[in-house]
């Protein structure tokens, strides 16, 4: 190792500590009640090591179709030390992530290196090269927008993904770096780790399904591979990704297929998916340039407004214009594709699901090029205004760079204080968009907590907001209600919202939960007669989607 590489290590290291003290303040989160029930604390398979789990991890997709063999893996690691206490799942949550953003040094001192080195003058500080590379990474690893997958624990998926996703592109870079140098067969051990971290990427979430793609837009800029006659070449070099990714994300895809839980395009139409999807894609710049009213989640509303197709409009345009400066501005271009392409799969064309218009946690690899570029630019502007090489010009060039990193790390703090339980997450949804499951969802942290009241307040908003949506599966929301009524001691208006159920969807457990209200207010016939309606149905109300079956 010489001493260039030796001081780029250093800077990843302090780019990873940074971010890791920043990120310390979710070690006080809890979990939410928004997944982390499913992937964790309802969770039975990952409570050993044992060879069954492993099995298990690797041939089954228990939550929401998806083939996650390593996050549930890490899960299982993760409860093996510290049982349920969330403690430690945010602890490896924030690990993962400060490794990420020490990644981002390393790949940016790669892409750069030979650009940035060649045109050095001696008069150039020492440091600025350096702080370039730690710039880039604290733009990317302290921006608002990751608060979503380092402070949620179902979001192991996506920061574990990112580990593997940025080695793959490490060693990829290295691979290419040693073919050029050496010809031949020069870096093959560093081409089959890439590929295997790839493959490793998309066991952990399949999100970096695109990586070949992403990977020929750094051949294309800053690397400037793609010619001499070199582009089937470098091409080639991506079947073996291609082939991965074909072949995992089939496995999702073939699962939900097969149950039927795609959303057809008669229940959404594909205008409507175009419009949602072009909104997501305004969004998603914005809050990368613009990072402020972050919310944990963004409902699709029923009634599509007209400015998500104004802003779709925007985004096409802008699209448009970066490819039309390719050759001009090829920086600009290559930000835009690697931003846009990973988001794609996420967007409303390949919908398993209605409610979500965009997410935080999908900009988490999206925005490593250009956080790196934004970087790479400052240098390039000091470099090119002979202005900013004076002290005056050094000074306010710092200071702009520090209140953005101080600016991202005081956004990042408060965010974190939203995933702090259920209860705070959902307050914050509210607050920015105030539809009917976010009060449900908040109305079910209310009742764990035994504040029941508050919790029928919640029902009852979202009951509202259902009828005048018309929702079909209304009956869950009484039942919910019916159940907060009987555990306050309301047995009258428990029975009278379990009725509204029955009458909606006439399940057995609707009975039984009807019965033992009844039966608290001492109708026992009416009680007996609904309990051997209800059979042996008991337990816990649940949510039962349209179509269950009442048994």
């Amino acid at each position: 190792m010489n001493r260039g590489e030796s001081k780029v290590l250093q800077v990843a290291a302090a780019a990873a500590f940074i971010c890791l003290l920043v990120y310390l303040k979710s070690l006080t989160c809890g979990f939410v009640n928004w997944e982390d029930q499913d992937y964790v604390l309802n969770n039975t398979a990952i409570r050993s090591l044992s060879p069954a789990m492993f099995t298990w991890a690797f041939t089954s997709t228990p939550v929401a179709s998806f083939w996650l063999p390593l996050t549930y893996i890490s899960f299982a690691v993760d409860y093996f030390f510290w049982g349920l206490q969330p403690f430690g799942y945010h602890l490896t949550n924030i690990l993962l992530h400060s490794v990420n953003t020490g990644l981002v040094v390393l790949i940016a001192d790669k892409l750069f290196f030979s650009r940035f080195n060649r045109d050095k003058s001696e008069s150039e500080p020492a440091l600025l090269y350096p702080a370039m590379l730690l710039f880039a990474a604290l733009l990317y690893g302290l921006h608002p927008l990751r608060v979503e997958s380092v402070a949620w624990v179902t979001e192991r998926r996506g920061v574990l993904n990112g580990v593997f996703t940025l080695s793959s592109v490490l060693f990829y870079l290295r691979f290419q770096s040693r073919r050029e140098k050496a010809g031949g067969a020069a870096g093959t051990r560093d081409y089959l780790l890439s590929l295997l971290c790839f493959l490793c990427s998309l066991m952990a979430k399949q999100t970096s399904v695109v990586l070949p793609a992403l990977l020929l837009v750094l051949d294309w800029y800053p690397l400037g591979r793609l010619k001499d006659g070199r582009v089937l070449r470098i091409i080639a070099e991506k079947i073996p990704y291609l082939v991965l990714s074909a072949a995992i994300i089939a496995i999702p895809v073939l699962v939900k297929v097969n149950e039927g839980s795609f959303v057809s395009l008669v229940v959404l139409p594909m205008n409507i998916r175009l419009i949602a999807a072009g909104n997501a894609l305004f969004e998603y710049t914005r809050l990368l340039i613009f990072p402020v009213d972050i919310s944990p989640y963004y409902d699709l509303p029923n009634a599509i407004p007209r400015t998500f197709i104004i802003k779709g409009l925007v985004v096409a345009v802008f699209i448009c214009f970066c490819l039309s400066r390719c050759k001009k501005w090829p920086w600009l271009t290559a930000a835009a594709l690697w931003f846009y392409l990973p988001i794609i799969p996420t967007l409303h064309f390949f919908a398993g699901g209605l409610q979500i218009t965009h997410a935080s946690r999908y900009t988490y690899l999206p925005a490593i090029l250009p956080a790196i570029i934004a970087a790479a630019l400052v240098l390039s502007a000091y470099r090119r205004i002979t202005w900013l090489r004076t002290l005056t010009g050094r000074i306010l060039l710092a200071v702009i760079c520090t209140a953005l990193v101080i600016f991202y790390s005081a956004t990042t703090q408060l965010l974190i204080s939203s995933w702090k339980d259920s209860g705070a997450m959902w307050t914050r949804v509210i607050s920015y968009n105030a539809f009917d499951m976010a009060y449900f969802y908040r109305g079910l942290y209310h009742v764990d907590q035994g504040n029941y009241q508050k919790a029928i307040d919640d029902y009852t908003t979202s009951v509202a907001i259902a009828r005048r949506r018309q929702q079909a599966d209304i009956y869950n929301l009484y039942a919910f209600r019916g159940e907060a009524y009987a555990r306050a001691g309301r047995y009258e208006e428990a029975v009278e919202d379990f009725t509204r159920a029955i009458v909606m969807l006439p399940h057995s457990l609707y009975y039984h939960h009807r019965g033992a209200a009844l039966l608290a207010m001492g109708k026992v016939g009416e009680a007996a007669a609904d309990q051997t309606r209800a059979g042996r149905a008991k337990g816990q109300i649940c949510w039962f989607p349209v179509g269950s079956a009442l048994y």
